[in-house]
């Protein structure tokens, strides 16, 4: 004889529902390594650092500016600064108008809540993904192609990015998510530029 309790019909009250339970370890996440990182805030050279690499990558400035001194190499011509300059621009469009704009996140702070010196620019759309981070792994993987400074662009990608979480502009799993966005997006590209 079956319980009321045990009834297959009832499901227990532990039960959750995977998004929702996903979504708590992703909140868990993120608040570790905020508190992680609490420990670099306020420190000079790691906030100029990390306020500097947020603000360079605004509009992918920095992007643009290391495509067009790539293009000025040996083999190079000014039109490939123009084609990466358009992908950086596909890539903008694509995360910032296409999937920002299926998720509503809010972001962990704000531009105003800024207690250093150092400006910020307050972002009007969904935290996640980051846009700094998927730009820069974008440009970072296109850059590289056929570059000895492939790993200097990973590196100065990485910067980017995780200045997003020294901000408070990105949750972690905002820059992580715009990094595999970004990586995806650029080794499409680099495939079909090949051809």
């Amino acid at each position: 004889m079956m319980s009321a309790s045990s009834s297959p019909d009832t499901e227990p009250a532990e039960a959750q529902d995977p998004l929702s339970a996903a979504a708590q370890q992703i909140a868990r996440f993120d608040g570790a390594v905020d508190r992680w990182w609490e420990v670099l805030r306020g420190r000079k050279l790691m906030d100029r650092v990390m306020y500097g690499a947020s603000d360079v990558g605004e509009f992918s400035q920095i992007w643009h500016v290391l495509g067009a001194i790539r293009a000025l190499g040996p083999r190079r011509e000014a039109a490939d600064a123009l084609r990466f300059s358009a992908l950086m621009a596909l890539e903008s469009l694509v995360v910032n108008q296409g999937v920002k704009r299926l998720f509503a996140r809010r972001r962990p702070g704000t531009a105003a809540e800024n207690p250093t010196r150092h400006r910020l620019r307050q972002p009007i759309t969904s935290s996640f993904p980051s846009g700094h981070a998927s730009a820069a792994f974008c440009a970072a993987v296109v850059l590289s192609r056929g570059s000895r400074l492939g790993p200097v662009y990973r590196l100065a990608a990485a910067i980017v990015a995780v200045s997003r979480i020294h901000v408070r502009l990105h949750h972690a799993s905002d820059v992580i998510a715009g990094a595999a966005v970004g990586e995806a997006i650029g080794r499409l590209a680099a495939r079909l530029m090949r051809r």
